[in-house]
């Protein structure tokens, strides 16, 4: 089908593009050369912003259901707490979600599969892509099955198919970037002593990160392999690690279920565009696994992407706004490949920040109200804005365009509520003037309005502001009503169209 978007891997980044584009009516393929979701934990932390994302569709209770809620993270110095950064009261108020979710990748990704089979949709496993051409109006790509090899015509292709993602080789993408010196571990096991939740330990020029996984007596351990331990592989067993994790971690290992040593890259593709191809997720961008922020940029890259699609392709604007996914997507991910880079670094190479910083400093920094806010909307993605877009104008209080909507925990479920229609609507805050009613009449754009307090104030918003908000709950206007040709000249300029 050439109006059909093919979606090239089924891990979180591709079954989160499938259900964003389900959502909207657009019809899609979603393939994947494994056998199956993955069987493993893999990626464990889910920040507050997917959450959100996940809201919009009706998933974030599942997940929050199936994971643990890490709402504090304890950091230890020779296996004695020294300090605790509390997660939940550092994001009171900015989030429905004031907190980090440890939920296991292969549960994760049986959320989301089994939600696409609620809909009728079945991810085609055991399928590969093998190659693309692209065509004035399409892309034909050719697929290998257990039933042989084939040919079909689709209007885009996706590719979310990781690290080596065929997608970004058949576009010739340069991927640039490095790779750490030193090897890592990753591994589930279960621990036999009592356990506070999440927790970055630290002993001399030794760290490791632990938080839960599955249930509380499972944790899932994170970190470097002493040189001493590398003769010249590394350990095919966890056994060796043990004596080492528990030196620095108060834990106690039991069985261990599983483990790996892997190398830690960071990369950003040239481009996450070219022609009728796109990539996401790890296809377009690795880091280091600080922050845990790798999965959860690759949905959001996602989320963007499939708004944007189901416009283009149902007609409902022009398909000019396909250039913004990539000016959007591809500055944050540099900004936070250097950033996740840049904090690796110190917490590898500066005895300094390992013994100092992050024990000692760090937890007396976060103290402060205004630090604690400033710390968690970096880590849970809920401070990522699109300023510099094309798709973002105006300024309204301290809310500008490109802004994350401010969330506001009123009555009828928040100002989020509206969101769940994954659509262009306008957003009021005082009286609805005549006027955008009048707009709204016109160009069919859902009108949603909320009696102004003063509490809004804290968030920015300004008596009768007035927003015209994207599919994905950024600001792409933010206006009053006392002025609201910024929003009549967009609705003209993009030719939107509602469903």
């Amino acid at each position: 089908m050439e109006n059909e978007i093919l979606i090239v891997g089924a891990g979180p980044t591709g079954l989160a593009l499938a259900i964003g584009l389900e959502k909207q009516g657009v019809p899609f393929r979603i393939i994947e050369q494994n056998d199956g979701p993955g069987k493993t934990s893999r990626a464990m932390v889910v920040h507050a912003r997917t959450l959100e994302f996940y809201r919009q569709f009706g998933l974030a209770h599942r997940l929050t259901e199936a994971g643990i809620v890490e709402d504090a993270v304890h950091i230890y110095k020779d296996r004695l707490e020294v300090g605790r950064i509390p997660l939940g009261e550092m994001g009171t108020g900015i989030t429905p979600y004031p907190y980090l979710l440890s939920l296991a990748q292969d549960v994760h990704e049986y959320i989301l599969v089994e939600y696409l089979e609620s809909k009728g949709i079945r991810v085609e496993w055991q399928t590969e892509l093998i190659s693309f051409e692209e065509e004035e109006d399409y892309i034909e790509a050719v697929i290998q099955n257990h039933s042989g090899t084939s040919r079909s015509r689709y209007a885009y292709v996706c590719g979310c198919d990781g690290a080596h993602s065929t997608v970004r080789h058949q576009l010739d993408l340069d991927f640039p970037g490095g790779t750490y010196s030193q090897m890592f571990f990753v591994a589930d096991a279960e621990n036999t002593q009592p356990f506070k939740g999440m927790s970055a330990g630290f002993q001399g020029s030794e760290f490791n990160l632990a938080l839960n996984i599955r249930t509380t007596g499972t944790v899932r351990l994170i970190g470097i392999i002493p040189p001493r331990l590398i003769d010249p592989e590394p350990p095919q067993e966890f056994s060796p690690l043990i004596p080492h994790v528990e030196s620095v971690l108060p834990i106690k290992v039991g069985e261990v279920n599983w483990y790996s040593p892997y190398r830690v890259h960071h990369r950003v593709a040239d481009k996450f565009r070219k022609g009728r191809a796109f990539i996401l997720g790890d296809a377009a961008h690795i880091h280091s696994p600080a922050g845990g922020q790798g999965m959860n940029t690759g949905i959001g890259d996602a989320f963007n992407l499939s708004w944007k699609l189901a416009c283009v392709l149902q007609e409902r604007t022009d398909s000019t706004i396909l250039d913004t996914y990539e000016t959007e997507r591809i500055a944050f991910a540099r900004k936070l490949v250097a950033t996740t880079d840049r904090i690796f670094r110190e917490a590898v190479n500066r005895k300094r920040f390992r013994n100092i910083m992050m024990p000692h400093i760090l937890p007396r920094l976060v103290q402060s109200s205004k630090v604690r806010r400033m710390l968690f909307k970096i880590i849970s993605q809920t401070r990522i804005r699109y300023p510099d877009s094309q798709l973002s104008t105006g300024r309204s209080g301290s809310i500008r365009g490109g802004d994350r909507l401010p969330w506001l925990p009123i009555e009828d479920g928040g100002n989020f509520e509206p969101l769940t229609s994954v659509d262009w609507q306008l957003h009021v805050y005082g009286h609805p003037a005549k006027n955008i009613r009048r707009l709204s009449d016109r160009s069919g754009l859902p009108l949603h309005y909320t009696r102004w307090t003063r509490d809004m104030r804290k968030k920015g918003i300004k008596r009768d502001a007035a927003f015209l908000v994207r599919p994905d709950g950024h600001v792409g206007v933010a206006a009053t009503t006392a002025n609201i040709r910024p929003i009549e000249e967009y609705v003209k300029r993009f030719n939107l169209k509602m469903r």
